[in-house]
């Protein structure tokens, strides 16, 4: 009988410490309800207005030369030669 018991006691105990492991995971938020969240966020920013940022695009200079951001990567292009064929 003692040997039943002590069995016993080990198989619950060892569903207990399996049981424990296979809880699901909780946040942080203890409440009810919605889960803590408020909703989608306020936007608070001012309005663009379309005029002022069109006219302002279009005071931006048109650069000389085309900016090229793989030149420092890429040696410069070699002389073209032309061979002549015989």
């Amino acid at each position: 009988m003692i040997g039943a018991t002590k069995a016993i006691k080990t198989l619950v105990i060892a569903a207990a410490a399996i049981s424990s492991m296979t809880l699901p995971a909780h946040s942080q938020h203890f409440t009810k309800g919605n889960g803590g969240r408020d909703g989608p966020p306020v936007e608070n920013h001012p309005k663009v207005d379309e005029k002022a940022y069109k006219a302002a695009l279009e005071r931006i200079p048109e650069p000389d030369k085309k900016y090229d951001p793989w030149g420092i990567a890429r040696p410069p292009e070699p002389a073209k030669t032309t061979k002549k064929s015989n």
